[in-house]
């Protein structure tokens, strides 16, 4: 038999979690190893691969906003940012409620920008004009 990812494991309750929501279909728990404090992950109950790959994607991201929601009623946070890196091979995504404004030190004196910054990638005007309107026909 297949092991379950370690996500599926927390759902079936073989993994202890700090869970902030639940309901039939999605589950949200405090990240064991936390970028700030608050640091949420918001997952379907059922696996799936990729955010993406989740039906009725439109109700999960509305799952994000009501817990968003507590937060800002609880933690007071200047903003939260959202974040879906894909490194657990079940889909989630980060709630991230934030206590500096962007590019302000933290207590740490480190630049408080969670992911770290991805380097910019140079692109020409040509090739922007034709990826855009390939994606735009698509849509």
């Amino acid at each position: 038999m297949k092991s379950l990812c370690v996500f599926c494991k927390i759902v079936r309750g073989e993994i202890p979690c700090y869970k902030v929501y639940e309901d039939e279909e999605y589950m949200a728990f405090l990240d064991t190893a936390p970028a700030v404090k608050g640091h949420t992950l918001l997952i379907p109950k059922k696996h799936y691969r990729w955010i993406y790959d989740v039906p009725k994607f439109d109700e999960y991201w509305m799952r994000v906003l009501k817990i968003t929601r507590a937060m800002q009623k609880t933690l007071n946070p200047v903003y939260v940012n959202y974040y879906t890196y894909g490194a657990v091979p079940h889909a989630h995504i980060h709630i991230l409620p934030r206590m500096t404004e962007v590019g302000t030190s933290n207590v740490r004196g480190e630049l408080d920008i969670i992911p770290p910054e991805i380097p910019k990638k140079q692109i020409s005007e040509e090739e922007m004009k034709e990826i855009s309107g390939k994606i735009r026909e698509r849509v």
